[in-house]
């Protein structure tokens, strides 16, 4: 493991306030972070600020932070399945409910709330949606993504009408009590509180899990390890309009530890108390601690033969009749003894732990998932399987005494007092990354490679990523932990790789990845110089993609009862039959009434279509130098191999010329130098040609010498517009290959250059007196735009926050982009300061 980058709060004068011990961090699937401090003012003790910061990774510098307005201690964040909405509990019984405003990471507002008056919430979660995966090691191989992760059939823990999910929480109290809140489609909230057992008694730690039947398992424990763990099955209904809870008692366990001579009184208390998953309430991890050091166990709940007394034995057995059977906790394994651990961290990745599956994890050295990390009171972390409880790695902190050989810290350790240790810690959900937050207050990133650590040949190294990055692309989890480990040599390998494995799966679910997947190429292309240029397509591919089905679903049949085929579809196939280069002979082949439309759509949307215009102009004019030998690659490379994307530009100037003989407005203007050149119909015939030589039916072709020295002609016929439609990223993701760590302070942007100390490239550069460049709408804004901006947090696309157009047309264009961007990365508002 790696210590890939250190945040440190802000400075504040003494007379102010001053961070103190943070308690709980939450990692969500979007790669948000949450996590909590206090702040105390020095004048008056009482007067404190319970403090929730929210950051996303690629921008930990930008934090938001909430006064959340709770009276106490904040005990719990939970994340919600879609990594948009936060819970926070405290010391109190007040739980709340935090949702994005309008969308944007740093900008949070409290949606519901609920309480239970008095008692600390010791445990929270969000009730389970019903969807849950397997990744399955052992197919990692496979050409089919159904195989390699497969959906497992799994009720949610509330259904509306239809089997649709109901949203809520679960929250456990100190007293024993359970508190349910039902979100309602409506917008209002039922909640609910009933006992855990007949007879209330205090709990010191809870945990909270899920079954297969739609029931929720909690785990409790009064804190002493010579009392007993125990475990109830709740049920949750709606019946009347009121919020049902009915609970029932399980088997319970007494940790092993008490029962054994030798260290009966050596743990007096139950610490930590978790299940491995939150989808499997069958296995049950447990720590016991003293003063000085810690025992960690792990438990597993099977079932038994119930052995039947001898005077029944010899009775003549019913027929079908089975032996009876019982639930009975079993340990599975425990740990020698540890130093005292400060907090655990429990993978998130559902990796299936059949025998198959963990044979082949072992033989590849495929790890994620199956390693749990534990931080102890010295600083340092150890990951753990999470099945055998054997040491995987170990990390040291920078105050860490156990560092063999290091009698120097040591003796720091003594004479400085207590170490430097992490208070919470979480693993991200694919276990690439670790993020804990120190007794200090500092935020810590850690990278967890995918073999901990043991040397593996590259082939070996990019399977683990390739198989990682799938299962992001398919669940829509953002990926930013594996480019963690992406260095800028494997980029070429794992683009073709991923790509190739996309191609193998069949059509539909083609369609539903299609634009994911040039997300995850664009964000690989970046980590490396060499292929920064086609990250530059990939962004321009994103965009034309979304224009063009824009463009088509303005198409409506003529008549009602028309062919399965839309118009668009139509369109399609005509452009790919006809080869014809003129434009207007492509167009007589088309049903001209069904592009008939009003005015104001056409014009409203005139940006996007000059875009369009531009973008063909662009690729046209720059094909000599991409052609010629030992040129350096520059941005719409990609395109002249691409014929699927030239083919889509065919036909979206096929459409702009119709609507050009309805709406001349609507038509993209060129500056030509001659006042009889006809610019549409030059770029159609040259376009044509280009994508010609790169049919995917026909054998490729490289671009023959009268199309070339046509092109070449182009500048000075046509004004060849500066494409500033690049978005410019400044997240630090490409700043992290390197081996050292990295400082960061919050409130403070990184100004660390580029690993390898290349000049970036000049697409990816800007001007503090340019243009500034919205590049949603497509138009400029101007060098200090008055308006407020938001970025995406992915690629750095840069667009208004507020609508300047009125038009429906434009509306729903930018109704598309309102909870994400392009690429599917989160908004966060631009600070002032960026102007």
């Amino acid at each position: 493991m790696e210590l890939a980058y250190v945040c440190e709060w802000e400075k504040r004068p003494k007379s102010t306030h001053c961070p103190s011990i943070p308690l709980v961090c939450s990692w969500s699937c979007r790669n948000l972070i949450a996590f909590t401090t206090d702040l105390k003012n020095d004048d008056d003790d009482k007067d404190v600020s319970h403090m929730i910061h929210i950051i996303d990774t690629e921008h930990p510098w930008d934090m938001f932070s909430i006064n959340s307005g709770h009276s106490e201690v904040i005990s719990c964040l939970e994340w919600d399945q879609s990594g948009s909405r936060l819970l926070s509990a405290d010391g109190d019984g007040q739980i709340k409910c935090w949702s994005m405003s309008d969308h944007l990471v740093n900008s949070w507002e409290c949606a519901f709330s609920s309480s239970v008056d008095g008692d600390p919430i010791v445990a929270l979660s969000w009730l389970h949606n019903g969807v849950k995966l397997a990744l399955h090691v052992e197919m990692s191989g496979s050409t089919n993504f159904g195989e390699k992760f497969s959906r497992v059939k799994f009720s949610p823990s509330m259904t509306l009408f239809g089997g649709k999910p109901m949203e809520g929480w679960l929250a456990v109290t100190v007293s024993g009590l359970v508190s349910v809140s039902l979100l309602k489609p409506g917008g209002a909230l039922l909640t609910a509180s009933e006992s855990l057992c007949r007879l209330r008694g205090r709990v010191a730690s809870a945990d909270i899990a899920f079954t297969g039947g739609g029931n929720i398992v909690v785990a409790a424990t009064d804190g002493s390890s010579s009392s007993p763990v125990q475990f109830y099955k709740v049920q949750v209904s709606v019946v009347s309009e009121k919020c049902r809870i009915d609970t029932e008692l399980l088997p319970s366990l007494f940790l092993r530890c008490t029962t054994d001579p030798m260290r009966r009184d050596k743990y007096p208390a139950v610490t930590h108390l978790k299940f491995l998953t939150r989808e499997n309430s069958e296995q049950v991890l447990l720590c016991a601690s003293n003063q000085s050091g810690s025992i960690v166990e792990c438990w597993s709940l099977r079932k038994e033969g119930l052995p039947v007394n001898n005077i029944f034995q010899h009775r003549s057995p019913v027929v079908g009749e089975k032996q009876p059977t019982i639930l009975k906790w079993r340990i599975l394994t425990t740990t020698s003894d540890l130093e005292r651990v400060s907090t655990m961290a429990l993978p998130k990745l559902p990796i299936s732990t059949s025998n198959t599956d963990l044979k082949v994890a072992s033989d590849t050295k495929f790890f994620p998932g199956l390693g749990l990390a534990l931080a102890f009171h010295d600083g340092s972390i150890q990951i753990l399987h999470r099945l055998s409880l054997h040491t995987m790695a170990v990390f040291y902190g920078s105050s860490s005494a156990q560092r063999p050989g290091d009698e120097a810290a040591i003796k720091r350790q003594r004479t400085a007092g207590p170490a430097l240790h992490f208070k919470a810690l979480q693993l991200s959900w694919t276990s690439l990354a670790l993020a804990g937050v120190d007794s200090h207050g500092k935020l810590h990133m850690l990278r967890v490679s995918p073999s901990m650590g043991q040397v593996l040949d590259m082939n070996t190294t990019l399977r683990h990523l390739l198989f990682l990055l799938e299962y992001c692309m398919v669940t829509g989890y953002d990926w930013w932990d594996v480019l963690l480990h992406v260095q800028p040599t494997m980029v070429h390998n794992l683009v073709e790789k991923l790509h190739e494995e996309y191609m193998r799966q069949n059509q539909a679910l083609q369609q539903v990845l299609a634009t994911r997947i040039v997300a995850v190429k664009a964000s690989l292309c970046k980590l490396s110089t060499a292929t920064a240029a086609r990250a530059c397509d990939f962004h321009a591919k994103l965009l034309l993609i979304a224009i063009s089905s824009t463009l088509k679903s303005l198409l409506r049949p003529h008549v009602l009862n028309t062919p399965d085929k839309s118009p668009g579809d139509r369109l399609t196939e005509i452009c790919a039959k006809n080869t014809d280069t003129d434009i207007d002979k492509v167009m007589i082949n088309l049903k001209t009434e069904e592009f008939v439309l009003d005015g104001p759509p056409l014009q409203s949307l005139q940006q996007l279509i000059q875009w369009v215009g531009d973008f063909v102009l662009y690729l046209l004019a720059n094909l000599p130098n991409q052609v010629s030998q030992g040129s350096i690659v520059r941005p719409g490379f990609g395109f002249m191999r691409d014929g699927a994307s030239l083919g889509m530009l065919r036909e979206m100037l096929v459409m702009i010329r119709i609507w050009g003989l309805l709406k001349p407005g609507c038509l993209p203007t060129f500056t030509a130098m001659s006042d009889n050149q006809d610019s549409m119909q030059l770029l159609f015939r040259l376009l044509t040609k280009l994508w010609l030589c790169s049919r995917e039916d026909g054998t490729s072709q490289e671009p023959d010498e009268s199309l070339i020295d046509e092109c070449c002609l182009l500048p000075s016929q046509l004004l060849v517009p500066s494409m500033d439609w690049l978005p410019v990223n400044d997240g630090i993701i490409v700043k992290l290959q390197g081996k050292l760590p990295l400082r960061l302070q919050f409130g403070r942007a990184s100004s660390l250059q580029v690993v390898g100390g290349t000049a970036p490239l000049d697409v990816f550069t800007r001007s503090p007196g340019a243009q500034k460049m919205d590049n949603l709408r497509c138009i400029h804004m101007g060098v200090s735009p008055t308006e407020e901006s938001k970025v995406c947090t992915r690629c750095g696309c840069v667009t208004m926050l507020r609508s300047p157009n009125k038009t429906n047309a434009m509306k729903q264009w930018e109704q598309r982009w309102i909870k994400n961007c392009l690429c599917g990365g989160l908004w966060r508002r631009i600070p002032p300061t960026f102007s």
